[in-house]
């Protein structure tokens, strides 16, 4: 591996993982939103997203020899997709809601709050670490120059 591919490495996991603190924050946001959409003239809340990450390179022998052969940078991880959360919504009984059903329920997004205060956690140390070995990276081809001299 060569200094190039471990910078690239580190700048594709650092933007993954802000953009998964970015869905992080909008879920904790919209936590009470219980009108995030319209459909078919109903109110429906909002959904927990999630951001599903892959590595970036196709898994076959040739490509994984190639790539450590030629050192092309093509290591690393990609955003997928963004999907929402499939658990059910949370049934609160509150009658005088606006959005209250016929038997007095309103659902409310499915954001547990907890979950994502732990998501977000994660995310950030993931951040870090992936901040502190770019940094290393950077020592390490400074003191390489530093040979030169």
């Amino acid at each position: 591996m060569n200094f190039g591919s471990s910078f690239g490495i580190s700048a594709s996991a650092l933007t993954a993982q802000r953009l998964r603190m970015d869905v992080i924050s909008s879920n904790i946001a919209n936590a009470e939103t219980t009108r995030a959409s319209v459909v078919d003239g109903k109110a429906v809340p909002y959904r927990r997203k999630l951001v599903v990450l892959e590595t970036n390179q196709n898994d076959s022998f040739s490509n994984i020899l190639n790539s450590k052969m030629n050192s092309d940078g093509s290591q690393g991880v990609k955003v997928q997709s963004i999907i929402e959360d499939s658990s059910p919504l949370k049934p609160v009984y509150n009658p005088s809601h606006p959005d209250a059903d016929a038997d007095g329920y309103v659902y409310m997004p499915n954001v547990d709050i907890t979950k994502e205060m732990v998501d977000m956690l994660s995310a950030s140390r993931s951040y870090d670490a992936n901040v502190t070995m770019l940094n290393a990276s950077k020592g390490m081809v400074t003191k390489a120059l530093e040979i030169g001299r």
